[in-house]
């Protein structure tokens, strides 16, 4: 059975990024390359842990099926409280990462490495 897990890395600090909101939307009828977000519905939201994990994946089961997704990640919270100087506002607030799942019976896991000023993503295993 499928499912999807995610996880933060700090790149500035070198260490996980714990207490970041996450939120995951279903993207209705759009393809990944849309960008207007029209038919976003919010599946799941969750706080990473010590770790900079999710306690459980954000979705598995019956409701982990083929379709566009997009992982919104509020880092622009967590450099406030961890006291970075940062512009105001910040570069980096919400960063939105969407993707497809192209295979229901498949484990996604999509990590985010963040600074203030840059993230990357890849789709890990």
């Amino acid at each position: 059975m499928g499912r999807l897990t995610t996880h933060i890395l700090d790149t500035m600090s070198g260490k996980p990024a714990a207490g970041v909101t996450i939120e995951l939307f279903h993207m209705g009828g759009a393809s990944a390359s849309d960008s207007d977000g029209a038919g976003r519905d919010l599946l799941a939201k969750a706080i990473t842990n010590a770790d900079g994990r999710c306690e459980k994946p954000l979705l598995e089961g019956d409701v982990f099926r083929v379709g566009v997704y997009e992982l919104v990640f509020h880092v622009g919270e967590y450099f406030a409280k961890a006291g970075v100087a940062v512009s105001e506002p910040p570069f980096l607030d919400a960063v939105p990462v969407r993707f497809s799942i192209a295979d229901a019976d498949s484990h996604y896991h999509v990590p985010l490495l963040v600074s203030p000023y840059g993230y990357s993503t890849y789709r890990g295993s």
